[in-house]
């Protein structure tokens, strides 16, 4: 869609339009863990496994809304790159919760991937498409595939697993060895509820 086409939808709430929110739909989702002695034991393809260097789960704080670094991703992030040993200039893709088109800027901000108030300026310039500096949300997002609740996080996970396995074929990342997901939900106070931040790793 063109902008003009996006900026001419059907309001929802100002200033987000139709096209700029996620449809609620139906979906599921499953991952498989293991640890690397079981994909001998089961005969998994070693080439295809994806290494999971860190998984942080952080609940809301009480701050206030002008408080942003201690925003929950601020802080889930900082830990989730402690754990992995790398940092935000590390990353090749992300998958960020984008349930509408704010989301994309804020988490890309909040996880360092970006200078804050900067994110909007590195989508225009099209740092974070498929080709750009990092691209975010290959799969399309939640705006192009829909919101599936439940199933959203360990969606966004899929994608970043085939990415890192090279599988992506149209919208392949090259060259990605380090993908980011962060996904949240809920609300409390000024933020969300609880916020899920994974980083991943090529085999």
């Amino acid at each position: 869609m063109s902008i003009e086409e996006i900026l001419g939808s059907p309001p929802i709430t100002y200033p987000f339009t139709l096209p700029m929110c996620s449809p609620i739909s139906d979906g599921a989702a499953a991952a498989i863990l293991c640890t690397e002695s079981d994909l001998k034991r089961y005969g998994f393809d070693r080439n295809r496994a994806v290494h999971v260097l860190a998984t942080v789960v952080r609940s809301a704080s009480q701050r206030a809304g002008d408080d942003l670094e201690n925003h929950i991703t601020v802080h889930a992030a900082k830990l989730a790159y402690d754990e992995a040993g790398i940092g935000p200039e590390d990353i090749n893709v992300a998958e960020l919760h984008d349930a509408s088109t704010i989301g994309e800027i804020a988490l890309c901000e909040s996880l360092r991937l970006c200078k804050p108030g900067e994110s909007g300026v590195m989508a225009e310039r099209g740092e974070s498409t498929i080709g750009g500096r990092l691209p975010i949300n290959p799969s399309g997002g939640l705006e192009s595939k829909g919101h599936p609740i439940g199933a959203t996080g360990i969606g966004q996970i899929f994608e970043l697993v085939e990415q890192l396995r090279d599988e992506c074929g149209a919208r392949q990342v090259e060259g990605a060895c380090f993908a980011i997901q962060g996904n949240g939900g809920g609300l409390w106070g000024v933020e969300e509820s609880i916020d899920h931040i994974g980083i991943f790793g090529r085999a």
